[in-house]
């Protein structure tokens, strides 16, 4: 029998317990590597399904982004649907008109390369990718003017890449959307 200050039986001790964790660590480490392995295949056969994509090549041509249907529009439920697409240097339309206290769900597209849509003083901030289409929704409480900057450089004219968002009370918003019709969207320009 070995005694408690016996070198050996602490080095055994110490060995085996230094044996079984690694064991442990080994097991950790596979498990996240096949974790990472299965999410990686899984969403390759089946991505998420909120991911929508576009054509870029016939975006203007046919389609959810062709420039009439750009804009604020009023759908059925009463909430407000704005289109946009970010290009080399411009947003598209260039003012955005919506109501306060509306539900907004922005559509967003880029025509050729990964864009920034941040619209000041809010919380949307998200990345437009040619090929995507980036969905974000919100409400705004009150009127107001904010800046929509391009924050994601995009070549050599990117600092100039800016649109504004005009809010405006639902019912001037209301009154212009029933007298646009369904033939056009709204935009701050007449």
């Amino acid at each position: 029998m070995s005694s408690p200050t016996d070198p050996h039986a602490s080095a055994d001790v110490a060995a085996r317990v230094e044996r079984r964790w690694a064991i442990a660590m080994v097991l950790l480490v596979s498990v996240l590597v096949a974790m990472v392995v299965y999410t990686g295949l899984h969403w390759a056969m089946m991505p998420p399904s909120r991911v929508e994509t576009v054509d870029v090549t016939s975006l203007h041509m046919s389609g959810e982004f062709v420039e009439p249907n750009l804009g604020s529009a009023v759908e059925s439920d009463g909430s407000v649907t704005v289109r946009l697409i970010a290009q080399e240097y411009s947003f598209t339309p260039q003012c955005l008109l919506v109501p306060a206290g509306v539900p907004i769900t922005f559509r967003a597209t880029s025509a050729d390369v990964i864009h920034g849509f941040l619209i000041t003083d809010t919380n949307l901030n998200s990345m437009v990718e040619p090929g995507y289409v980036s969905t974000f929704r919100t409400t705004f409480d009150r009127t107001g003017d904010h800046l929509m900057p391009c924050h994601e450089y995009c070549g050599p004219g990117h600092q100039g890449m800016w649109a504004h968002v005009k809010v405006i009370d639902k019912d001037s918003f209301m009154q212009m959307a029933a007298q646009a019709g369904n033939a056009r969207r709204l935009s701050c320009v007449k």
